[in-house]
């Protein structure tokens, strides 16, 4: 039976299809639904979106008018003014898909949030940053992302760069690849998915070794595994990524002094093969005032977001 203090929706926005999350007001997921999208700039493609969340919320015996509040997560800056900037992966107007929504909610607020700030949202709300006033949540996965809280306030900063921890330089010297952003040496190239792999296959062809066969440019299960097995080069490499990002720490610890860093993404998954490299690299580094910072895994998994993005509603309706 529906709630007297109606729902929210927390909505997550990739590339090929959203996830939303139907939750009530103190958090409790009813329901979730998966909605195939292209490019979401037309009529008929907000259209499709709304039908499926209005399936969704009816589902759990609401009706639109009940959703009180909904957040969507985005992969692109949004800045402290809930302003959206430029999507390098997906195609999307904003605008348009915010009129959609509003019209087929009429009683609710709608919030805006990146997706790794929508991730530390989420953990601040129901994970592993619960009771915790300032963290920063760091995503390893195909790229290197973040979130930083402080006085369990998100900071996403006037331009919306705040939490982009994988563009901080780690290597200022040396680095012929670009990154993504198009300058060299940041910890993205060295600390995602994908610059584990290149690590591992960096030290395989240093030692001149064959190495353990990776599956493609972001196979750290395979990397993980050559680790688990003894395997030099995989050593090595999990060393070098700790070294990067335990610095990268450092330098985020002496700015915003943390209690807490999360790390979430896929390569968390093996978060207990890396967690004392890490930790040994973070303190090797950081200021001893700063040494008892833990560092700690995220527990939402790929729901993280979805509740990030619901409480980022519920903030911009004043109801958290």
């Amino acid at each position: 039976m529906a709630g007297k203090d109606g729902c929210v929706l927390g909505i997550d926005v990739g590339g090929t299809s959203i996830k939303a999350g139907l939750m009530t007001v103190g958090g409790e997921i009813l329901d979730t639904t998966k909605i195939p999208t292209g490019e979401i700039v037309s009529d008929a493609a907000y259209q499709e979106i709304t039908n499926g969340l209005s399936t969704l919320v009816a589902s759990a015996g609401y009706t639109g008018s009940d959703v009180v509040a909904l957040g969507l997560d985005v992969p692109g800056p949004v800045d402290d003014q809930g302003r959206v900037g430029f999507f390098a992966n997906i195609e999307l107007d904003p605008d348009g898909l915010r009129s959609a929504l509003l019209e087929a909610f009429p009683a609710s607020r709608l919030a805006f949030v990146n997706d790794a700030n929508a991730a530390a949202l989420g953990e601040l709300w129901k994970g592993s940053a619960k009771g915790i006033g300032s963290f920063a949540l760091v995503t390893l996965g195909t790229g290197v992302g973040g979130g930083i809280v402080i006085g369990g306030k998100l900071v996403s900063g006037a331009f919306g760069a705040g939490g982009e921890i994988g563009h901080i330089t780690v290597k200022p010297e040396g680095e012929e690849r670009a990154c993504g952003c198009g300058r060299h040496g940041c910890l993205e190239q060295y600390a995602s998915a994908k610059g584990l792999v290149w690590l591992y296959r960096q030290e395989c062809r240093r030692q001149g070794v064959e190495g353990v066969k990776v599956e493609h440019d972001t196979d750290t299960l395979s990397v993980f595994a050559a680790l688990k097995a003894g395997d030099e080069c995989a050593e090595t490499a999990v060393i070098k990524m700790c070294e990067y990002l335990g610095y990268a720490l450092a330098q985020l610890s002496v700015i915003i002094d943390p209690a807490v860093f999360l790390i979430g993404g896929g390569v968390a998954g093996a978060f207990d093969a890396f967690s004392n490299k890490l930790a040994a690299s973070f303190r090797a580094h950081c200021l001893s005032t700063s040494s008892a910072a833990r560092i700690l895994p995220c527990s939402l998994g790929n729901k993280a977001g979805m509740y990030g993005a619901a409480y980022a509603g519920l903030q911009e309706a004043g109801l958290a």
